[in-house]
Parts: structure tokens; sequence; C-alpha cells
């Protein structure tokens, strides 16, 4: 599958420095830049953090190509019935090799 069949679609982008974006994908090209709208980064804490898990806002947001990792599609009927404040789990660490 494309991912050009993701334009138009809530996607969620994991990045080589492990970061969590999720956004519409308005644009992709042959490096696999990619454009979002109403891009949201969900920071998700480990258990032994007394901090929630928080999401910040970030709007039209680009990607580049290299720093993309993977890119699927959101379903929202799932999503939007998480609390993700509540939402613990281990840090997603970096795919870059050093």
């Amino acid at each position: 599958m494309s991912i050009n069949s993701y334009i138009n679609k809530q996607v969620l982008i994991l990045t080589v420095d492990g970061r969590t974006l999720l956004g519409t994908l308005l644009s992709t090209d042959q490096l696999t830049n990619l454009v979002l709208l109403n891009t949201i980064e969900r920071i998700i804490r480990t258990h032994d953090d007394p901090e929630p898990s928080s999401q910040i806002e970030h709007g039209l947001y680009l990607i580049r190509g290299d720093n993309v990792v993977v890119c699927g599609e959101i379903d929202e009927a799932i999503d939007k019935d998480i609390d993700w404040t509540k939402v613990k789990g281990e840090v997603v660490r970096g795919t870059k090799n050093a």
C-alpha cells in the first residue's frame, strides 16, 4: 500500500528520535517528506513518572522523510475514546545508530 493512500486521513508518525506525531496527512513526496495538518505530539510518561501523559498541539507541521520510521492510519473511533492523560508506557527509544 502506498503512503499516498493516506492523504486526507488521520495518521500516526513515529520519528527517528522517538517522537509520536498525529495529524491529517496533507501531502507527501518521493523522499517521504510529510505535511500534516492539526498535528499533535503525544508524550507518554512511564509508570514511575507521577506526571500525566500529555499532548502538544503543533498545527501545520512538516516532517522530513529521513526522520520518518513508521506512518500508519489511525482508527479515529478507537483513538477518541482513550484518555491519553492516563496512558502510561515505556519510552520509545530513538532508532538512529550513533
